[in-house]
């Protein structure tokens, strides 16, 4: 059996999951090859090196002494995920040539009954009610989003353009948002990116009253998001007539456009008759990233989309926090190549999870104090009070906390405690006002000197 017939990664799994603790050796034995020949000894280490980096596995020892363990907590970059899940990574992150070719499967999509068919479970979606209820649940449509919409509209603006390799920070994205300011040395394009989330957050709260979610009302916010960014400005708004392609996958989209139309109001129909917000939010990311309808913008379209039923719900929105771009790349793999939705659904519930602690009035109650904040508190308070003493003016804001941060004992620039610690700044420093800047030693008149120049 050659290496290239080897399905090496599903083999360690398996072996796992009868064993505590694997070698190279174990690995090569079940795959009935020699350890010995250089080949098969090259490709169970590439095997092993990336479910190490995708933390599906772990390495315990040095050298020859070296075994391998199933990941104690989080296999898709520290987010917990099902077994169905963990086996589906391992099939996503195989080479491209070892995956099968996948089309759009309109079995998918027609088999899927609302109300009776389901991504999330009955206790999924319970907790997900629970832990996103808010105080205005009983008042009008859009109540809660309006009353955060200042912090909304960064949160998710940011998140949302993260996902796509924007790389403006939390800080630039809340002076482009609030004062129109853009950063030096950031494109055009990823400015025009993140003001376009902004308007199309300010549509779907507008739009909160309206009784259903019409094919217009996605093909506007598409319209909003793209606005500048495509190469045919009539291509906004517009289901696309030309086939696309997905980077990095075997997925080939429908490419037919009377048949994409088709599904494309389908999957609207069978969105306005799901009763549960988190399903709708959910089927709308899932099914509307997987027909690609648009000729570009289709993730972001689908993620604003997903926050319309939260915001008619008076529910905390989803802003993706703490999602890697390549941890949602993935869990979209696996809709894309297999249909299967086991490790979307994970990490959607994860992110929820986390998108619901940044609106939340009781962060404390939902989740464990941040170990990395607590140990560098002192350094973070030190950054937050300098910068408020020596009114560092918001332009230069960003490039203070990176000089300071340099140079006062943090993890390595480029590590993700660094841009952990660099971001936990950012949200400190972004939510400053009168009755918490005591926790800095900060008194109102200094304060307020600083402020007026932000």
């Amino acid at each position: 059996m050659t290496t290239r017939n080897l399905d090496i990664n599903s083999i360690i799994l398996r072996l796992l999951k009868k064993k505590e603790r694997i070698n190279i050796h174990d690995i090569a034995k079940t795959a009935h090859v020699s350890v010995h020949n250089p080949a098969h000894r090259r490709a169970i280490q590439r095997a092993v090196r990336v479910l190490v980096e995708n933390k599906t596995i772990k390495a315990e020892g040095n050298a020859r002494a070296r075994t391998y363990v199933k990941a104690s907590s989080g296999t898709l970059e520290g987010i917990p995920v099902t077994e169905r899940a963990s086996d589906l990574l391992a099939y996503i992150t195989k080479p491209l040539h070892m995956r099968s070719p996948a089309g759009y499967n309109q079995d998918f999509l027609s088999s899927y009954e609302p109300n009776r068919d389901s991504f999330l479970t009955d206790k999924q979606k319970s907790e997900l009610n629970s832990i996103g209820s808010s105080e205005g649940r009983i008042q009008p449509a859009g109540t809660y989003a309006r009353n955060i919409l200042d912090r909304m509209l960064v949160d998710i603006s940011w998140n949302s353009s993260r996902l796509e390799g924007n790389t403006y920070s939390l800080l630039e994205t809340k002076r482009l948002i609030e004062i129109g300011e853009a950063s030096e040395g950031k494109s055009a394009t990823e400015s025009q990116m993140i003001l376009n989330h902004k308007s199309a957050i300010e549509y779907i709260i507008d739009a909160a009253a309206d009784e259903s979610i019409t094919s217009h009302t996605i093909c506007s916010i598409h319209a909003l998001l793209s606005e500048n960014l495509l190469g045919d400005p009539a291509a906004s708004g517009r289901l696309r007539q030309a086939p696309v392609s997905i980077g990095g996958s075997t997925y080939l989209p429908l490419d037919n456009p009377h048949v994409l139309r088709e599904c494309f109001e389908i999957i609207t129909n069978k969105l306005n008759l799901i009763n549960d917000p988190f399903e709708q939010a959910i089927f709308s990311l899932i099914h509307l990233s997987y027909i690609q309808a648009f000729e570009d913008v289709n993730k972001r379209t689908a993620r604003l989309v997903a926050n319309i039923p939260l915001v008619k719900r008076n529910l905390k929105p989803l802003s993706f926090v703490d999602v890697s771009r390549k941890s949602y790349a993935d869990a979209l793999l696996g809709v894309y190549e297999k249909n299967d939705t086991s490790l979307f659904c994970d990490l959607f519930v994860w992110a929820y999870g986390r998108s619901s602690q940044k609106y939340s009035a009781f962060q404390q109650s939902l989740g464990e104090p941040n170990l990395l904040k607590m140990k560098f508190r002192n350094q973070i308070h030190e950054i937050i009070r300098t910068m408020i003493l020596q009114r560092v003016e918001g332009r230069n804001v960003v490039t203070r906390i990176r000089e300071m941060m340099n140079t006062a004992g943090f993890p390595q620039t480029g590590s993700q405690e660094y841009d952990e610690l660099f971001q936990t700044i950012e949200t400190e420093i972004s939510s400053l006002h009168d009755g918490n800047i005591a926790r800095f030693r900060i008194r109102p008149n200094e304060f307020r000197a600083w402020k007026e120049l932000q």
